[in-house]
């Protein structure tokens, strides 16, 4: 059984920063990749930032510059530093991770792991 935990969602005034921290846990897991989605009100999940087991990252366009993703492989933790937060970047956002490639493994993109989500807002 592998769970997500998320923290550190909240209400900022737009201009201002959040982070967000997910830790996984699990009887002898191997996480791999991890990631942030975000979901805004009747919009579809999407990618925001993910980083993997060796350290590359990936960041959303929409984000570049004001998001930063960060890992600690040590306690399967992964998170996102979000500075300069704009009005349109409200959403839950939610942690989803990979394990360790084995047979039968599957990726980030097919992985079933999601943590609960954490609500963020920007007020003006």
């Amino acid at each position: 059984q592998v769970q997500l935990v998320e923290s550190g969602g909240g209400l900022v005034e737009a201009g201002g920063s959040l982070t967000l921290s997910c830790a996984a846990s699990g009887d002898g897991i191997c996480v791999s990749d991890m990631a942030w989605y975000r979901q805004a009100p009747g919009k579809e999940r999407e990618l925001v930032a993910a980083i993997a087991a060796h350290g590359n990252t990936y960041y959303v366009d929409s984000i570049k510059g004001r998001f930063t993703i960060a890992s600690d492989n040590a306690q399967d933790t992964v998170y996102l530093q979000m500075d300069s937060l704009k009005l349109d970047d409200p959403a839950v956002s939610f942690c989803h991770a990979a394990l360790c490639p084995g047979l039968d493994t599957p990726g980030l993109s097919e992985s079933p792991y999601w943590g609960q989500g954490t609500q963020v807002t920007v007020s003006s």
